[in-house]
């Protein structure tokens, strides 16, 4: 994402992406322990462990859920609330920041969308799968792009862009369809307190308040409102996410006067490692440039890079490991054949997402409303499409919110990991004999 408004886009572009590809690996590592725990002579524990309830009490009342769905409810709170800052950057300052930049990724974003949720209802209406339409629109952007990766220095900056543009557009799609079709029933009452304490956390924010565990606790109780209105708990992730800013708070003439004028202060004195204990006005001087300094970096960007790693490297490969076990044992490889959810997510994220994702894409071109990214050809934007396919984390979460059957459940985790290893395969040997050989490195 180089830009014009600054040099440090590309850089921001660089960082996310190399983050989500490091983390594409332990996600990979973890979800082959879920699988082998799953399928060994200790399944039972793996089972008895993911489904051990945790909980909380006070005087005579106990909160208390299963250590999957404190992950499912709790911790993917967290990677929402990086989904939602992920968004809001794109659409204030990235790839969605005008109509011109966003319409190429979001409408194949949305064609990525549409044709697999089609293929995977035509081949389960009326049938005990009809829920799990969702499952097959969710693109994960780690693995994707840890695919991507793969191919080194022969990727052109622009097929980067646009997956990476194209999958945070996907997760805009998947946290609304989790919202409005994934919800049975609605509290107003627990949403409008959810409502409150956002509301609460607007006010802080205008009234400069710097303490983040006030924040922390208004986000905590935002998502305990969330959670009781019957809404999955995680889109008060995105919900608060949205509410950071992800602008500087001063305006840099604004800041560069103050730093300049604290500096000229503390040049006209003695300044050493311990003067400032002793003389208040280098004190005060030198708190004055670090709130200058916190008031410039975007509070969003900030959260971005530290909340990152612990998406990455503990709460992804965590829900992989209490989500991604399934037993291929006799009952649920019976079911693929009787039911056809596994199917139609294996056709819906393998065939669906390319043909949504690349015509969706030539539609928007050939209207003359987008245009190709530079140094980007057809080929690679297929290649680009199937990659899209591979929906794992996502479309796992989907899964589990649209079934409550555990041998549904399981045949669609099937599905999902054979139509992601299929597309993260074909993906990349396409995109291997599309590339061209000599690409300089970005």
């Amino acid at each position: 994402m180089p830009s014009d408004r600054n040099g440090h886009s590309g850089d921001m572009f660089a960082g996310f992406f190399h983050s989500q590809v490091a983390g594409a690996f332990v996600l990979m590592g973890f979800t082959a322990v879920a699988l082998v725990w799953a399928n060994s002579p200790w399944a039972d524990t793996y089972f008895e462990w993911i489904h051990t309830y945790i909980g909380v009490g006070w005087g005579g009342a106990i909160f208390k859920m299963s250590l999957q769905h404190w992950v499912m409810d709790g911790l993917m709170a967290i990677f929402f609330f990086v989904v939602g800052l992920e968004i809001k950057r794109e659409i204030v300052v990235g790839e969605l920041s005008t109509l011109r930049k966003a319409t190429l990724p979001v409408t194949a974003a949305i064609g990525g969308a549409i044709v697999p949720a089609i293929i995977y209802a035509s081949l389960n209406a009326g049938g005990p799968g009809s829920p799990g339409w969702g499952v097959p629109m969710a693109t994960d952007i780690a693995f994707a792009l840890g695919i991507l990766a793969l191919l080194g220095s022969r990727v052109p900056i622009g097929l980067k862009v646009f997956l990476t543009a194209l999958a945070i557009a996907d997760d805009m799609i998947a946290v609304i369809v989790i919202a409005v079709f994934y919800t049975e029933q609605i509290s107003i009452l627990a949403l409008g307190v959810a409502g409150g304490f956002m509301f609460l956390i607007v006010l802080a924010n205008r009234a400069g308040v710097r303490a983040a565990w006030i924040y922390i606790l208004l986000a905590v109780g935002a998502w305990a409102g969330v959670l009781a209105s019957g809404i999955h708990a995680t889109i008060a992730g995105v919900l608060v996410a949205l509410l950071v800013p992800v602008r500087a708070r001063l305006d840099p003439s604004t800041f560069l006067s103050d730093v300049r004028d604290n500096l000229k202060e503390l040049q006209e004195g003695t300044l050493t490692r311990e003067s400032m204990i002793a003389d208040t006005k280098q004190m005060r001087a030198l708190s004055r440039i670090y709130v200058a300094v916190e008031d410039m970096i975007p509070a969003g960007l900030e959260l971005e890079k530290v909340l990152h790693p612990v998406q990455s490297f503990l709460i992804i490969p965590l829900f992989a490991l209490v989500s991604a076990g399934v037993r291929f044992d006799a009952e649920t490889l019976n079911a693929m054949t009787t039911n056809p959810i596994g199917w139609g997510i294996i056709i819906g994220l393998f065939v669906g997402k390319q043909i949504g994702v690349t015509g969706a894409a030539w539609l928007a071109i050939r209207s003359g409303r987008a245009e190709m990214p530079a140094g980007v050809s057809w080929a690679q934007i297929w290649g680009a499409s199937c990659l899209a396919g591979v929906g794992f984390t996502m479309s796992i979460f989907i899964a589990e919110l649209a079934f409550s059957d555990a041998t549904l459940i399981a045949e669609a985790k099937i599905g999902i990991l054979a139509a992601s290893l299929l597309s993260g395969v074909f993906g990349y040997l396409v995109l291997r004999k599309v590339l061209p050989a000599g690409q300089s490195p970005e």
